[in-house]
């Protein structure tokens, strides 16, 4: 049986912190990681946002031209909160109910890959629930000291198979990971 990949993308710190991103990482950021990032969104037909993340992105991406933005408003969008009671921005639409439940009934539909974009809250509750299938971490090179970190301190061990790594002239280094041995 093929099912549809969740891949999860997130922006992470040396030290391992991901909240915040938008404090650290523009300095970084270059075509290369451009380029990189459009690569996982042109292999997706559905973004996965927590709310946090969708209003973020909604409130830059809405009013943005150009094939990153082009990309993020053709997309269709699936936001996870208990909060939201609208969500407007081109292509999306609010996730009811118990978000393992919906996402394991999304993997075997046809489609192609849902893509996860920072939401660390959903990237993990989907990551202990062995639904991610792909992990890209984009490390920058800075130490934050302190943040919420990707995985926490009393997570489960889970084997991750390295598929590639990219180091960008800015320091940034792309790893893509298989989740299981």
């Amino acid at each position: 049986m093929t099912y549809r990949k969740i891949v999860a993308g997130l922006f992470i710190s040396a030290d391992g912190v991901v909240s915040a991103p938008e404090q650290w990482t523009f300095q970084h950021m270059t075509e290369q990681a451009t380029a990189a990032i459009g690569a996982m969104i042109a292999d997706a037909d559905t973004l996965l946002l927590g709310r946090r993340t969708y209003q973020e992105f909604a409130g830059y991406w809405a009013t943005q031209t150009g094939p990153m933005a082009d990309a993020l408003n053709g997309i269709r969008k699936l936001v996870a909160s208990t909060t939201l009671t609208v969500a407007d921005w081109t292509n999306s639409e609010l996730l009811d109910g118990d978000l393992v439940r919906r996402i394991t009934e999304l993997k075997a539909a046809p489609g192609r890959n849902i893509n996860i974009s920072g939401s660390v809250s959903v990237v993990q509750t989907l990551f202990e629930a062995g639904l991610i299938d792909h992990l890209h971490l984009m490390t920058f090179p800075v130490v934050l000291g302190g943040g919420t970190r990707l995985f926490p301190a009393d997570g489960k061990r889970v084997a991750m198979n390295l598929e590639d790594s990219t180091t960008f002239d800015s320091g940034v280094v792309h790893l893509h990971y298989r989740i299981g041995g």
